[in-house]
């Protein structure tokens, strides 16, 4: 199980894949649903925020890029995830059918699930030093 961890965290040098795929899908659901400032769309665009800076202070064994390079990477999948939510949202009931208008939350839901799993996994997995 540790060797499935180990690739879920890091998968081709990206630090915290599993917290970006939770962001991207968090942000495809924030483009589909939230028109209007409102206040779900505040405490998702909060949560947001913190999917987007918070995963920088894990522990990991692995080395950390510079925070605004990270910041950068981070804020270009929100921003994607964002766009492709709002595409989402238009084409339903025209290109896409309106049935599967809750697949980036059901999405959202594994995706959180499996990144809380690793996170768990890697704060257990730490030893105190003797």
């Amino acid at each position: 199980m540790k060797h499935l961890v180990d690739k879920i965290t890091e998968i081709g040098g990206i630090f915290g894949f599993d917290t970006a795929l939770v962001l991207f899908f968090l942000a495809l659901e924030y483009g589909r649903a939230v028109r209007i400032a409102s206040l779900d769309g505040l405490l998702m665009g909060t949560t947001m925020v913190m999917v987007l800076t918070l995963p920088y202070f894990l522990p990991s064994r692995y080395s950390q890029p510079h925070f605004p390079a990270w910041l950068v990477g981070r804020g270009s999948v929100a921003l994607l995830g964002i766009t492709l939510g709002y595409a989402f949202g238009q084409s339903l009931g025209v290109v896409v059918p309106e049935s599967l208008r809750l697949l980036p939350l059901t999405l959202l839901i594994v995706a959180s699930m499996v990144s809380a799993y690793v996170q768990f996994y890697g704060l257990f997995r730490l030893r105190l030093a003797k």
